[in-house]
C-alpha cells in the first residue's frame, strides 16, 4: 500500500484552476493568432523589407532593383503591386499604378521616419499606404508602398514571441496570483462545515455514544459521506447496546448456576481438589460481577456518598484473604492516618479494589506478599512478582486485553478499575517499583495534589 501523502485540496484546486485558466487563455490567443488579430501575416512592412533587400545603385548612382526570388514572387502574386523609392538627393524609383494621393507625397515627409497613410475608419475606400525610411545597400532610402506581402516565418515567430511576453505572460501572472489568493479563501469557506464535522467526529468516544456529525454547511458532494458515517455510528451504537445487554443478561443467568456450584463445592470433603474448585468458582464469580458492574457503571447507576477508604479496604482485605492465602501469598495491610473519607460509589470502589487484588493473585508469581496501603484519598495494591513490562503499560487498561491469551480471566478487571476511577474524577496509575507490580487508586482529592 502506498504511503505517499495526498496533496492538500487547496494545492490541487490551485493547480487545476490555474491549468484550466491557462488552457482557456492559450485557446483565446490561438484563435486571435489564427484570425490575424495578434499578428498580421501579410502587411506593407514585409513588402518594404523585400524592396530594401533588392534595391541597389548602378555605376551612375541611380537606384535599381535586383530580381530577387522574393520580389519575383511578390510581382507574380500581387497584380496591383506598386511602390516608390527615393533618396534625399532626388533619385527616385517607382513601379505600378501609384495612387495620385501618394504620387508626390514623399518630398513632404523627408523629416518623418515612418507613417501610415490613408488609415481612416470613416473612409474605408481611401487607398492606404506605408512610408518608412530604412537603411539599404543603396544607403538610407524612403520606401512608400500600399501593397501587402506575406511575413516570413522568422518575423511571425518574433511577433508572436513579443506578444506572448508583453501581453499573455502578464495576464497569466495576474491569473496565477488571483488563483493563489482566492483558492484558500474559497476552500476555507466552503469546507467550514467539514472542519466542524471533523471536530465532532474527533470528540466521539465509545463511552459517550449517540454522537452524530452535523450536515450543516456541508458541500452537497460530501453530504453522502456524512450520512454514511452517521449511519455507521448508529449501527455501532446498536451493536454496543446489544453487546452490553448480552453481557448483562449472561451475567444474571450465570449467577444461579454459580451459587449452586459453590454450594456443591462447599459440601465436598476438604482436599486440594476442593481448593482448586473453590478458586475456579471464585474467579468465575468475579468475572460475572465484573460484567454486571460494567453494565451498571455504563448505565449511570452509581450512587455517590461519603466512603471511608480505610474501612472499605479493610473489609475487602478480610473478604478476599482466604483466596490470597490459598494461592500461596501472605497479605499485609497498612493504613496511614486512620480514616480516609472520600465521596464515591461504595460498590464500585469495592469492586475496583477487589479486581486489583485478584489481578495481583493471578500475576504475582504465587509467592511473597500482597500489600494493601491506604492513605488520604488513595489506596495502593502491590505484589512481589515479575512486574509489568514497559511495553504493556499503555494497554493493560483496555477492555478484554490479556498479555497471554491462554491466561485465566477475561481481561475485564483492570478495565473496570479504570472506568471506576474515571467515574470518580480520579485515576488509576502504575507505581514505579524495583520489584513486582503496584497500582494506586487516586481519588479526586489526591489527584488534585499530585
Amino acid at each position: 500500500m502506498s504511503t505517499e501523502r495526498t496533496p492538500p485540496l487547496k494545492k490541487r484546486l490551485f493547480w487545476r484552476l490555474l491549468g484550466v485558466q491557462s488552457a482557456v487563455l492559450i485557446a483565446v490567443i490561438a484563435i486571435l493568432f489564427v484570425s490575424g488579430f495578434v499578428v498580421n501575416f501579410s502587411n506593407t512592412d514585409s513588402t518594404i523589407e523585400t524592396l530594401r533587400k533588392a534595391v541597389s545603385r548602378d555605376a551612375r548612382g541611380r537606384l535599381t532593383l535586383a530580381q530577387t526570388p522574393a520580389l519575383r514572387d511578390l510581382r507574380r502574386s500581387e497584380p496591383d503591386f506598386w511602390f516608390v523609392i527615393r533618396d534625399r538627393e532626388g533619385h527616385r524609383l517607382s513601379e505600378g499604378e501609384i495612387p495620385f494621393e501618394y504620387a508626390d507625397i514623399g518630398d513632404a515627409l523627408d523629416r518623418i521616419g515612418q507613417a501610415r497613410l490613408g488609415w481612416n475608419i470613416g473612409d474605408p475606400d481611401r487607398p492606404t499606404a506605408r512610408m518608412r525610411w530604412a537603411d539599404s545597400a543603396a544607403g538610407k532610402l524612403q520606401f512608400t508602398t500600399g501593397t501587402d506581402s506575406p511575413l516570413s516565418p522568422l518575423l511571425i515567430f518574433y511577433a508572436a514571441s513579443l506578444f506572448l511576453l508583453k501581453e499573455a505572460l502578464p495576464i497569466l501572472i495576474v491569473i496565477a496570483l488571483g488563483a493563489f489568493v482566492a483558492t484558500p479563501l474559497v476552500v476555507r469557506r466552503s469546507l467550514a462545515g467539514v472542519e466542524r464535522a471533523a471536530r465532532q467526529a474527533d470528540s466521539i468516544d465509545v463511552g459517550k455514544r449517540g454522537g452524530r456529525l452535523t450536515a450543516d454547511d456541508i458541500p452537497q458532494e460530501i453530504t453522502p459521506l456524512v450520512r454514511a458515517v452517521n449511519g455507521a455510528l448508529h449501527r455501532l451504537d446498536e451493536g454496543y447496546e446489544r453487546q452490553e445487554r448480552f453481557l448483562a443478561d449472561g451475567a444474571h443467568e450465570l449467577r444461579t448456576p454459580l451459587a449452586i456450584l459453590n454450594a456443591r463445592i462447599a459440601s465436598l470433603p476438604a482436599s486440594s481438589y476442593k481448593s482448586e474448585l473453590s478458586g475456579d468458582a471464585a474467579r468465575m464469580g468475579v468475572i460475572v460481577e465484573q460484567m454486571l458492574d460494567l453494565q451498571r457503571l455504563r448505565s449511570g447507576g452509581e450512587c455517590f456518598a461519603e466512603v471511608d477508604l480505610e474501612a472499605l479496604a479493610r473489609r475487602v482485605v478480610l473478604d478476599i484473604g482466604p483466596l490470597v492465602f490459598a494461592a500461596g501469598y501472605q497479605l499485609e495491610f497498612a493504613a496511614e492516618g486512620g480514616a480516609a473519607p472520600v465521596r464515591g460509589d461504595r460498590r464500585s470502589i469495592e469492586r475496583a479494589l477487589t479486581n486489583l487484588l485478584q489481578n495481583a493473585i493471578d500475576h504475582g508469581g504465587g509467592k511473597g506478599s500482597l500489600h494493601v496501603s491506604v492513605g488520604p484519598a488513595w489506596v495502593d495494591v502491590s505484589d512481589e512478582g515479575p512486574g509489568i513490562p514497559a511495553a504493556l503499560r499503555e494497554r493493560i487498561f483496555e477492555p478484554f486485553y490479556k498479555e497471554h491469551k491462554e491466561s485465566r480471566g477475561a481481561g475485564l478487571g483492570l478495565s473496570l478499575v479504570h472506568e471506576v476511577m474515571q467515574l470518580h474524577g480520579g485515576r488509576v496509575s502504575i507505581l514505579d517499583r524495583a520489584t513486582g507490580a503496584g497500582f494506586r487508586l487516586s481519588f479526586a482529592d489526591a489527584a488534585a495534589r499530585d
